[in-house]
């Protein structure tokens, strides 16, 4: 018998950051190490969602906002904001916490595009969406005009 799965559309994974991860100055963590992690993230939370490997298709602007220091803790917030038929943006806030301070800051926001794959690599239709908050609604309006600015800006290439 098949079973209806309801797919948990988000994901929240907390990350310490240890010295290996650090950059050349030794006290921040290094901005290729954070992009490493987001990209796991992603692929954690598309993946749960679709219950399919994700490979990443493209990834908007990362700005980094703050420097992330080395011994913090570092949460990231990901959500699937919008699923096509193959494809889905998954919408991914880092936080960074300073546990000698409490200090708290909200270090980067970005949104990857992943699409759902099976063993062989072939794409795989997603679950769509359902939108039940207003929140879901926004962030799901959001991605269309981010992806419609994606589409126009790969045209005018």
């Amino acid at each position: 018998m098949i079973q209806n799965v309801k797919r948990e559309k988000s994901l929240t994974m907390t990350m310490l950051m240890t010295p290996d991860k650090a950059n050349f100055t030794g006290k921040n963590v290094h901005g290729g190490e954070i992009l490493k992690m987001l990209d796991h993230v992603a692929y954690a939370c598309a993946a749960r969602y679709t219950g399919y490997f994700a490979v990443t298709l493209s990834v908007d602007m990362v700005l980094f906002k703050n420097p992330i220091k080395v011994g913090s803790l570092v949460t990231f917030h990901a959500s699937v904001n919008y699923t096509g038929r193959t494809s889905m943006e998954i919408g991914i806030k880092v936080i960074s916490e300073d546990t000698r301070d409490n200090s708290i800051k909200n270090t980067n926001v970005c949104y990857f595009t992943m699409v759902a794959v099976d063993e062989d690599g072939n794409a795989k239709t997603v679950p769509q969406l359902e939108l039940v908050t207003e929140d879901d609604k926004r962030r799901y309006s959001d991605a269309i005009k981010r992806k419609e600015l994606r589409m126009m800006a790969t045209k005018n290439k």
